[in-house]
């Protein structure tokens, strides 16, 4: 839209609107209409969220319902204290895979390169923003 966004405020607000199942996040929203989230999972956060057993995969444990519901309703919360399209997440999408460092994902003091990921992960970026979302995008509610 325009608005400048305040990416490292904005990231730690959706890493505590959804904790404990966020372990960290990367704003995506660049040149669009509406701002959105790349999430990195807390596995065994996540895990009791949706009550799944120790063999349960990474990939069965962030689709479970209650986490989806989990983060989307915490999304939500922020949402309603933070309405302006600077602060509010639209959707949300977990990554299957943890930040890469042969990719720079991770810089060397061990943060998450907000650009990298974006560039690394341009795929899921846009499945973020298609007109109809697939089933893994976490649409939060208005």
């Amino acid at each position: 839209t325009g608005t400048w966004v305040h990416v490292g405020t904005l990231r730690l607000a959706v890493i505590s609107a959804a904790a404990p199942a966020v372990q960290d996040a990367v704003i995506a929203g660049h040149d669009r209409g509406a701002l959105a989230a790349l999430l990195f999972p807390n596995i065994e956060a996540c895990r009791a969220i949706a009550g799944l057993a120790k063999d349960a995969t990474a990939a069965e444990i962030v689709a479970h319902p209650r986490v989806r519901a989990h983060v989307a309703k915490g999304l939500a919360g922020h949402n309603a204290d933070n309405p302006g399209s600077s602060t509010a997440i639209t959707r949300a999408l977990f990554l299957a895979t943890p930040p890469a460092i042969d990719a720079n994902e991770i810089t060397d003091k061990g943060y998450v390169n907000q650009r990298a990921v974006l560039e690394h992960r341009a795929g899921e970026v846009a499945r973020l923003y298609e007109a109809a979302p697939d089933p893994a995008v976490i649409v939060v509610a208005e």
